[in-house]
């Protein structure tokens, strides 16, 4: 597919044999049927016992705690074990009841502490004593779907990223059935199709993110039951929404008496036994991918989700950090030899080939998004191509190019020539996720694009009835970026929730240095419901944009046509879809009769950045029919003639001329 690449056949045909072999090598077993240990392993009702398993090796004993052991060491609680580490128990269901706690006691040599178990499906934190422990979650009527037959995949996902707990105005944690009632609505009203929630795995560091998890199986209990999971996105699915998880196997947390990291006294069980075990960026631990225990344990882990929770896909979080050795902390990616000079993490990559295999196998509708930011070629290619098989890949380069941008350039240097081809470059064999920021730009220390623009004018100057040329200019800007990156958007958009309206400030989760505050950690919904702020204005700009690709379906036409590029003029015209874009972001300038070279036929707008409903000043007449001219006598080029104020963008709809014959 590139031509660049050949010289690299033979690693990369040597990365798809691998995977081969790794799969015909797991047993004789389907991938399907070798993800099944978490069917297996964990606490299970049997028919007239409870049963609970874990995997061991360098555990010389193992005993369950809880209640009913006074929280101590008991011999009628003792597991047995066999010769490969796997330790079992069996004990009388009256011991053990639904929302009973638990936990295992493990021994080795040498040592032993207080452990959750590995396959636990749910923790939960003492309020008072912030310890962890397991919960038996075993209702008498386990969760009934009701809306199995409404799930689908979006030809063109529109992706909505959401964190549960920061997603609820009050100064507090928010929970799975706040944003099943409250959220979804928002979504859905918002138009977009598919949400992707972060934090879900269980992290017992509130202000990580979710991102350094210690329990794979467990939904995050800080936002409710696993049934109120469930029943959240049952509910999305009955709304025609696809919901897709933030998993993270890139690496795992440290934290000895949560996490997994020392569980059975070793601290290689899961992870490296040299230099590689630990992540000194993220200072937390990385997986030894070329264990089959990991394969296994990580696998099984992709089909609970799918199958138990019945999330539609994965977002994997931190696959560069996988995929070199060095994390790619030390490459700048500037050649295709540093994607194959032996310095990859071989079974990392072979890992994740049989993850999004696997993915296909569970659910054939369920899609996969990659976090990755060296470039890696194939990355969102089928494996039968020599690729690693996730559906698509974010361009997490656009986001670091509109900071850059704003940062670094004068209004009046900003180049649409230079613009489109950041927005417009990528791999055609590949499908993108684009976006003009994530939660990453809203993080402290960081800010989002609208603040960058207003920054303090952000406080006072949002009323409708104020005047503050900060604002009108940061909005304009805010709607332009979005568009520009919307329209030039590879196969897919995404958006971190708020920031389709603007949302002030940053995000910083309660800790020490915040006197443990929440006041950033939420989501002002009252900001864009209030009809009195500009807030609304720029929601109701986002709203319609994605209507637009909801009705025109542009973003499925690969071909992004440049029109026009006036650098002296800043005035930039892209055609896609039977759709024109023309972008003026010359900040002083407006242009009368400006010609834009494009299709015969008549011209409407269907989009208009200065709409006055959308926080402009009205400058355009979207009810007027526009007819292109020929450029001249006889000549098959046409060019269309346009009004365009300064800091505005227009869509215009085309439709052909009727033919004579």
């Amino acid at each position: 597919m590139d031509e660049y690449l050949k010289p690299y056949y033979h690693v990369i045909a040597s990365r798809s044999d691998k995977a081969a072999e790794r799969e015909q090598g797991i047993g004789g077993s389907s991938l399907s049927e070798f993800a099944n240990g978490y069917k297996f392993f964990g606490l299970h009702n049997g028919e007239d016992s409870w049963i609970i398993r874990e995997w061991a090796p360098n555990a010389t004993q193992i005993y369950l705690i809880g209640d009913f052991s006074n929280w101590e060491v008991n011999k009628d609680y003792c597991f047995t074990n066999d010769a490969k580490g796997n330790f079992e128990l069996r004990i009388s269901k009256s011991l053990l009841r639904h929302g009973d706690l638990y936990k295992l006691k493990v021994l080795w040599q040498g040592g032993s502490g207080e452990r959750i178990p590995v396959w636990a499906t749910r923790v939960v934190q003492d309020e008072e004593t912030k310890i962890f422990a397991a919960e038996l979650w075993q209702p008498d009527k386990p969760y009934q779907w009701k809306f199995d037959d409404k799930r689908y995949k979006p030809k063109v996902p529109l992706i909505y990223e959401a964190h549960i707990g920061m997603a609820s105005e009050q100064e507090g944690v928010g929970t799975y059935l706040e944003f099943r009632d409250h959220i979804l609505l928002r979504i859905k009203a918002a138009g977009y199709n598919t949400i992707q929630l972060m934090a879900i795995q269980e992290h017992p560091y509130y202000g990580s993110f979710g991102y350094h998890v210690s329990s794979l199986h467990a939904a995050s209990s800080r936002f409710g039951t696993p049934d109120e999971l469930r029943a959240l996105i049952d509910e999305a699915h009955r709304l025609d929404i696809m919901v897709i998880m933030d998993i993270v196997h890139s690496h795992a947390v440290k934290n000895e008496l949560e996490g997994i990291g020392l569980f059975d006294g070793s601290p290689y069980q899961f992870f490296h036994n040299n230099d590689r075990r630990e992540h000194a960026a993220w200072d937390s631990l990385c997986y030894d991918y070329a264990k089959s225990e990991v394969l296994h344990l990580l696998l099984s882990n992709i089909k609970y989700w799918l199958e138990e929770f019945h999330f539609d896909g994965f977002r994997f979080d931190g696959v560069t950090s996988m995929l070199y050795l060095d994390h790619g902390l030390e490459r700048d990616f500037k050649g295709f030899s540093v994607y194959f000079d032996g310095e990859q993490d071989e079974d990392a990559i072979t890992y994740l080939i049989l993850a999004n295999k696997l993915i296909r196998q569970c659910n054939e509708n369920a899609i996969s998004v990659a976090e990755e930011m060296s470039g890696y070629p194939g990355l969102a290619t089928d494996s039968k191509h020599g690729g690693l098989g996730f559906d698509y890949r974010l361009a997490m380069g656009t986001p670091d190019y509109w900071i850059k941008l704003i940062k670094e350039k004068k209004d009046e240097e900003w180049h649409v020539g230079s613009i489109f081809y950041e927005l417009s470059n990528k791999r055609h064999e590949e499908k993108t996720i684009s976006y003009a920021e994530s939660h990453d730009q809203a993080l402290v220390g960081d800010k989002t694009i609208i603040f960058r623009l207003i920054d303090a004018d952000m406080y006072w100057g949002m009323s409708k009835y104020d005047k503050s040329i900060a604002v009108d200019r940061g909005m304009a800007l805010h709607k332009m970026i979005r568009l520009l990156t919307f329209s030039c958007a590879g196969n897919g958009y995404l958006n971190f929730m708020g920031n389709e309206f603007g949302h002030p400030e940053w995000i910083d989760f309660p800790r020490e240095g915040n006197g443990w505050s929440y006041k950033y950690a939420r989501r002002q919904w009252s900001l864009v419901d209030n009809p009195d702020l500009r807030f609304e204005q720029l929601d109701a700009f986002d709203k319609a944009m994605i209507a637009l690709q909801n009705k025109e379906d542009f973003i499925s036409e690969a071909l992004i046509d440049c029109c026009e590029a006036n650098e002296t003029d800043q005035v930039l015209a892209i055609r896609r879809g039977g759709l024109l874009f023309v972008f003026n972001l010359n900040p002083s300038q407006s242009f009368t009769f400006y010609g834009i070279s494009t299709n015969a036929g008549k011209y409407n707008i269907v989009l208009n950045s200065d709409a006055e409903g959308f926080g402009g000043f009205n400058r355009i007449d979207d009810t007027i029919d526009y007819y292109t001219r020929p450029e001249a006598q006889m000549s098959n080029r046409h060019r269309l003639h346009l009004y365009l104020p300064s800091r505005t963008c227009i869509v215009l709809k085309h439709t052909p001329p009727k033919s004579i014959f």
